[in-house]
């Protein structure tokens, strides 16, 4: 994936409007949860990816049970019987 330099402001809020381009590249909706993170002095936005605490691996809520708000997917609980 080719990098994108897009320069932003932030407004009076403290808000920054994430350019069509970035959102369709990374297929980015109205809504879908994001996580924000720093790393040494950069600013890391990441598109939410539920996953099992024990293996690691993406999960839907559907498919998965919960355990002190933390998610288990259907694997792991198998094998933790």
């Amino acid at each position: 994936m080719k990098d994108i330099g897009i320069v932003r402001h932030f407004d009076l809020a403290g808000r920054i409007t994430l350019p069509i381009e970035l959102r369709k590249r990374l297929n980015l909706s109205t809504g879908d949860p994001i996580e924000i993170f720093t790393e040494k002095d950069a600013i890391i936005l990441r598109k939410y990816q539920n996953k099992c605490i024990l293996c690691d691996e993406p999960v839907d809520y559907d498919d998965c049970s919960e355990l002190n708000g933390k998610q288990i997917c259907k694997d792991c609980l198998e094998k933790l019987k």
